[in-house]
């Protein structure tokens, strides 16, 4: 397991624009994928359409017929479009490169591949099957993934699922992510002549603009919930009253019952504003992904994990993050995971998106321990 090789392969992958609505390169990365985890021994490709999506999801599956059986999941999209400026790869420093996707999550990808390869030289490999599921989508929702990961997560197969999203900067796992959710508040006035007759229009915007700062004061009001309003528009010309104004919403929640309270507390601070004449806010959306909250499965799978990383002398903890993953579907459906498995990164989605490169070596051969361990029956793990 070489870090050079490593190094260029990421690099030659993260060159690759994959952005989620790049369908040419998404395709393009797609094929990679196929060819490099197509070489894994016994590997079977399949390529999965997803309605609604103008691309596949790829499935790579290695002895089904083993007798334990495992999941992998990571994402080949990216956060960055094809006009976008940050589209290739710069060596920083002999440890670190900064590109589109290095972190989040081809290097993921990477460390799961070379992991792989090595555990394939096992001579317990045989005793362990896995399937690889990979997603075209996961940066914009998994809204077309969805029903794909949710049928693994169901079907039995698996005793467990590993998630090779980054690693935080420190280089902890990821114990926990709070579910996400996007929502519009739409607020409706009544129009009017702005100069003929203004008072008898019903100002949306304005309406609109008294409400929001109560929704954005609900971030401290309610523990583990964050609300962001990311958009704003409404009105038309300068010369009629608005009777439409409306704010995307994003908001993420910790427990599953907590998109209940926000909800709950969203239509109790429109209700004055609705109680007025002329005036209604509507509240539309949806969570997309629940939280993925820790299961006592999930902790006695990190302590091994852990354990196997201090072995090696590679130290980290675990901890509740803001984002999302498919790691959330998984749960949701069921499925105990491990989640940030991949390499140290930082400044994901921007611009100086970067990774410490020797944690790919150092990742993917905690991987192999771990995986070498649990296909040889060492370690114990309790009902999911």
């Amino acid at each position: 397991m070489e870090l050079a090789a490593l190094r260029d392969q990421l690099i030659s992958w993260a060159n690759v624009n994959s952005g989620s609505e790049h369908v040419a390169g998404l395709e393009r990365m797609r094929h990679l994928l196929a060819a490099d985890f197509g070489s894994l021994p016994g590997a079977v490709v399949q390529h999965v359409p997803l309605p609604g999506n103008a691309t596949c999801a790829l499935r790579v599956t290695v002895r089904p017929e083993a007798p334990r059986q495992i999941l992998c999941s990571g994402h080949y999209d990216t956060v960055y479009p094809s006009d976008h400026s940050f589209q290739r790869c710069t060596l920083l420093d002999p440890n670190t490169l900064r590109g589109p996707g290095v972190a989040d999550m081809k290097g993921g990808l990477m460390v799961m591949l070379a992991a792989l390869r090595e555990f394939e030289r096992s001579p317990v490999a045989a005793r362990l099957g896995y399937e690889i599921l990979f997603t075209p989508d996961e940066e914009t929702g998994s809204v077309a993934s969805r029903p794909v990961i949710e049928a693994a997560a169901r079907s039995g197969k698996f005793a467990f699922a590993l998630v090779f999203e980054p690693a935080r900067a420190n280089g902890d796992l990821v114990k926990s992510r709070k579910g996400t959710g996007s929502f519009t508040l739409t607020c409706h006035g009544r129009a009017a002549h702005a100069g003929r007759d203004p008072s008898a229009g019903r100002n949306a915007i304005l309406a609109l603009a008294e409400y929001l700062p109560a929704v954005h004061a609900l971030n401290d009001q309610l523990a583990g919930t964050m609300l962001n309003i990311g958009q704003i528009q409404g009105g038309s010309a300068v010369n009629i009253v608005p009777d439409f104004a409306a704010a995307q919403v994003g908001i993420r929640i910790t427990r599953a019952n907590d998109g209940e309270s926000v909800l709950a507390r969203l239509h109790e601070l429109a209700a004055p504003i609705n109680a007025r004449d002329g005036y209604r806010i509507e509240i539309t959306g949806q969570f997309n992904r629940l939280p993925k909250e820790v299961t006592p499965f999930e902790e006695t799978l990190f302590a091994h994990w852990q354990a196997c990383g201090r072995e090696l002398g590679v130290n980290f903890s675990w901890q509740h993050v803001g984002g999302g993953s498919d790691g959330n579907l998984l749960s949701a459906g069921g499925l105990p995971n491990l989640d940030g498995l991949g390499p140290v990164g930082d400044h994901l989605h921007s611009s100086d998106e970067m990774i410490h490169l020797p944690s790919l070596v150092e990742r993917a051969q905690v991987a192999v321990r771990f995986l070498t361990k649990f296909a040889a029956g060492e370690i114990k793990l309790p009902s999911a």
